[in-house]
């Protein structure tokens, strides 16, 4: 008796691998980046969180954290993190400033960048919506404090790419923008959006965080 294969409509069967291997490297951090990267799959994912760590916490190891400043050239701004590093836990919300100062004698529009290294530890590293990938404006002379809070994710110690990680730098990097009336028009003001934000995030009990995985820094 001859035995009748049935095909396998190619997009059912796409879908299908798709979904088994999203749960396969569901429980493997390492996969699950490799997964992202090969497919595109992922990007920013948010979760909220209490602001202060709660008894049903996972504390994770002690971690120094360093912050790095840089600005482009022709951006007249002097950009600097108010502390070079900070030691925290895994798990634990930590509160850092950076600060931004007009050093020349008209408004400029900045726009900023970040990145974390090593690069395997940005997959755990979350913080709260901060000033960069937007227009901001500075007036002559005027500075400002820009509020960060993070949390790396206690995970970090369970994966073998990132295990014995115990040092993280969080860079930002300044680009001057075009700086026209216009452009100065549509730009937010870095300053009170900073102060307004600072002052969100003293009353608040929680706040949203996201991560960006590697490949979609």
């Amino acid at each position: 008796m001859k035995i009748r294969r049935e095909s396998i409509p190619p997009v059912a069967l796409s879908l299908t691998i798709v979904a088994i291997a999203t749960a396969g490297v569901a429980y493997s951090p390492t996969l699950y980046r490799m997964f992202c990267a090969a497919t595109g799959y992922g990007g920013t994912v948010s979760v909220n969180r209490a602001l202060k760590p709660q008894e049903t916490d996972s504390i994770g190891p002690e971690i120094t954290v360093r912050f790095d400043a840089n600005i482009s050239p022709g951006l007249e701004w002097d950009f600097k993190p108010v502390q070079r590093s900070v030691q925290t836990h895994s798990g634990v919300p930590t509160t850092v400033y950076y600060r931004a100062t007009n050093t020349s004698d008209h408004t400029i529009v900045g726009r900023a960048t970040y990145n974390v290294t090593p690069d395997s530890a940005g997959y755990y590293f979350n913080k709260t919506e901060c000033f960069c990938f937007t227009e901001q404006k500075l007036a002559p002379g005027e500075s400002a404090d820009m509020p960060i809070v993070f949390f790396i994710d206690p995970e970090m110690a369970t994966d073998i790419d990132t295990r014995s990680i115990r040092t993280i730098t969080l860079s930002y990097t300044f680009f001057r923008q075009d700086s026209s009336e216009e452009a100065i028009a549509a730009a937010k003001p870095l300053r009170e959006e900073s102060e307004a934000r600072a002052r969100e995030l003293a009353t608040a009990e929680t706040a949203e965080f996201s991560n960006r995985t590697p490949h979609a820094r």
